[in-house]
């Protein structure tokens, strides 16, 4: 057994930030930790800051997990997975859009509040490569898979500038701003959108 523990542990601790396939052994009910099957190989837990608030787990529920950490405690090595970590969406769009996966674009920047919302910022290292639309797929198809994955999780793919005002504009899309100020010593910025519009950039 204690062979058994330590090839677990060698085996996950260098799997840390990959993406695994899980199946929930037992939910948690509310604010408790739920306890996944690694494709039999092993057992992780999810614990409750790394459980997407609007998300329920049920037993028997496949869904994929990023390793977060691997650890040693008296019991063996306890493997921590988490569905809140802004590397999974990194992961997930690596594994769903083979030009990302391939360095062809890139992602810049993600943004996430887990369960409700994310924002993408892409950019494109190859010419006549349009980096939102390789994200998106046809169809919408590759964005919709990701957004299953994350049981409905509103995703926006942006373009990424190296101009901060074009970049702020275009992260608030599909409001479309008229202007941004920069305020570089506060590092903050100043947005002007037509009225109709204010509630859509918020």
């Amino acid at each position: 057994r204690e062979a058994e523990r330590e090839l677990v542990f060698a085996e996950f601790s260098e799997r840390e930030g990959e993406v695994f396939t899980a199946t929930v052994q037992r939910g948690g009910g509310y604010g408790g930790v739920v306890t996944l099957d690694l494709n039999g190989r092993a057992s992780a837990v999810l614990p409750p800051p790394e459980q997407a608030i609007t998300e329920r787990y049920r037993p028997g529920m496949k869904m994929k997990v990023m390793i977060l950490e691997v650890r040693r405690t008296p019991r063996g090595p306890e493997i921590v997975a988490t569905r809140t970590h802004v590397d999974l969406v990194r992961r997930l769009f690596e594994m769903e859009v083979p030009e990302i996966y391939n360095g062809i674009v890139e992602i810049r920047g993600i943004a996430r509040e887990a369960g409700s919302r994310a924002k993408v910022a892409v950019f494109a290292k190859q010419e006549g490569v349009d980096p939102v639309g390789a994200c998106v797929g046809l169809r919408g198809i590759r964005i919709q898979n990701i957004v299953n994955e994350l049981q409905g999780e509103k995703i926006d793919v942006i373009q990424w500038s190296k101009d901060e005002s074009v970049f702020i504009s275009h992260a608030l899309s599909p409001a479309q701003p008229l202007r941004v100020e920069l305020n570089n010593e506060e590092m903050s910025a100043t947005v002007v959108v037509p009225d109709r519009q204010l509630s859509l950039a918020i």
